[in-house]
């Protein structure tokens, strides 16, 4: 695995799209988004990132069938890779870690 970083709002969709498990689009993801996390995204901001972890080889896609509910249009839809998972994995040890060395008593308000 290569050493690629993840920005915050990547993390987010990467963890978004291992959630959705095979059916992880962009109008899936932002609704993930906004009800898990009570945020609000652009479809514009989704798309980008769900490129830029493609690129990364974070993700791999794949057009799906056209349904009538699109109008005939197909969806792209995406899946996190070995890679990927790995890197989440990564990033949730690192982040348990800094968790665990705050001193309990800062805490105690």
């Amino acid at each position: 695995m290569n050493k690629s970083t993840l920005g915050e709002f990547e993390e987010i969709v990467l963890l978004i799209v291992a959630i959705l498990s095979g059916d992880a689009y962009s109008v899936t993801i932002i609704s993930e988004i906004e009800e898990r996390l009570d945020r609000n995204v652009s479809l514009g901001a989704v798309q980008t990132v769900l490129k830029r972890l493609e690129k990364k080889g974070l993700l791999t896609s794949d057009l799906g069938d056209a349904t009538n509910e699109r109008g005939g249009k197909r969806k792209r839809l995406y899946e996190i890779t070995a890679e990927g998972q790995e890197l989440l994995d990564l990033n949730k040890a690192q982040r348990n870690s800094l968790w665990n060395a705050i001193p309990k008593l800062s805490f105690n308000f």
